[in-house]
C-alpha cells in the first residue's frame, strides 16, 4: 500500500536538502518520550500535555507575527485548530499516560506504527492504491506489533493490565497521527508551515485547557519537571512541528511519517542512558519487524506508485 503521495513528494528536492532536517526531527521526537516521562511523573498526563502545547504555542507565536503569516492562519483557522486536536492534544495526552506504565523505548517503538496506520487511512479516506507488496508490509507490521504487545515489559510498579492499556493508548495515539497526516494533505495544503504549526498548537491548547485545569496536581512540581516540559514544548513540539510540516511540504507525507523509523533509535538510547531502562532483544527484534513492514507498506521499499492513483 502507498502512503499519501503528492506532487510535492514527486518533485521533492535532492536528499541533502531535507535529510538533515529529517535526522534532527527524529532526534527531537526521540527525546520527547524521555521528557514526557520526567514531566508526567509529577504533573500527570493531562497537565503535562496541556502545558506542552500551551508553551509551544507561546514560543511559536512571535515567529508567526515576525514572518507575517498571521493572515494565513486567520484565513484558515478552522481546519488548522482542528488539526491541533487530532495531531497534538489527543496523542500527546495518550502518550503521556502510556510512558508512566511502560518503558519510553517501548513507547517509541509503538509510535513507529504511525506510517502503517497512515497507509491504511490514506487508502480508506483518500483512495490511495494498495499493491500486494504493500498489503504484505501491513500484515508484517501488525504482526510485529502483536508480538511486541504479547511480551511487553511493564514499567516500574505497573501491572500487566496497565501495560496492556498503555500499549492500546500508544496505538490509538499513532492512529490519531495517521488521520492527521491525511487530514493535512486534504485540508492544509498551501498553508505556510509556521502558520500550521502555531495554529495547531493553539487549537490543542484550547482543547486541553479544561482537562489541564481539572487534573492539575495538588503538590507543586519540581524545577526538573518544569524544565522537562519546557524542553518538550520548545524543542520537541515548537521547533519539531515546524520541521515536520516543512518535511510534508518538501519531501512528501510518507517521508515525513517515516521519521518514526529513526526516532525509536534515539528514544531507546535516551531511555537506557538517562533512565536506566532495559533494552531486551525481543523489543529490538519486534522493532525491526515493525520497521520492515512499515517500509514495505509506505512504498519506501519496493518502489512507489504514481501520485493520485486510486484504489480499485
Amino acid at each position: 500500500m502507498t502512503a499519501p503521495h503528492t506532487s510535492a513528494e514527486a518533485l521533492s528536492p535532492p536528499a541533502p536538502a531535507w535529510v538533515g532536517e529529517f535526522v534532527l526531527l527524529s532526534s527531537l521526537w526521540g527525546a520527547s518520550f524521555l521528557f514526557m516521562r520526567l514531566g508526567a511523573a509529577e504533573f500527570g498526563p493531562l497537565p503535562m500535555a496541556g502545558l506542552r502545547v500551551l508553551m509551544a504555542a507561546l514560543f511559536l507565536w512571535p515567529f508567526l507575527l515576525h514572518r507575517g503569516e498571521w493572515p494565513a492562519l486567520r484565513r484558515h483557522w478552522r481546519p488548522v485548530l482542528f488539526a491541533g486536536l487530532i495531531n497534538s492534544a489527543i496523542p500527546f495526552a495518550l502518550f503521556a499516560w502510556a510512558v508512566m506504565h511502560i518503558a519510553t523505548g517501548l513507547t517509541s517503538i509503538l509510535n513507529a506504527t504511525v506510517p502503517l496506520f497512515g497507509a491504511l487511512v490514506a487508502w480508506l479516506w483518500l483512495g490511495d492504491r494498495i499493491s500486494r507488496l504493500r498489503w504484505a508490509g501491513l500484515a508484517l507490521g501488525f504482526v510485529g506489533v502483536a508480538l511486541l504487545a504479547w511480551r511487553a515489559p511493564a514499567g516500574v510498579g505497573a501491572s500487566g493490565s496497565q501495560a496492556g492499556w498503555a500499549i492500546a493508548a500508544c496505538l490509538l495515539a499513532s492512529t490519531c497521527y495517521a488521520v492527521a497526516a491525511s487530514y493535512a494533505r486534504r485540508y492544509l495544503v498551501g498553508i505556510p508551515p509556521l502558520a500550521t504549526a502555531t495554529g495547531s498548537q493553539v487549537g490543542a491548547a484550547l482543547g486541553l485547557a479544561l482537562p489541564m485545569w481539572w487534573a492539575w496536581p495538588a503538590q507543586t512540581p519540581s524545577l526538573r519537571a518544569w524544565a522537562a516540559i519546557a524542553a518538550i514544548a520548545v524543542l520537541c513540539t515548537g521547533i519539531a512541528y515546524i520541521l515536520y510540516f516543512r518535511l510534508i511540504a518538501n519531501a512528501g507525507p510518507s517521508r515525513a511519517l517515516a521519521v518514526t523509523f529513526l526516532a525509536p533509535v534515539f528514544a531507546v538510547f535516551y531511555g537506557a542512558v538517562f533512565l536506566g531502562e532495559a533494552v531486551t532483544p525481543w523489543m529490538l527484534g519486534c522493532g525491526v519487524v515493525i520497521a520492515c513492514g512499515t517500509a514495505l507498506s509506505t512504498g519506501l521499499v519496493g518502489g512507489a506508485v504514481r501520485p493520485g492513483t486510486k484504489a480499485s
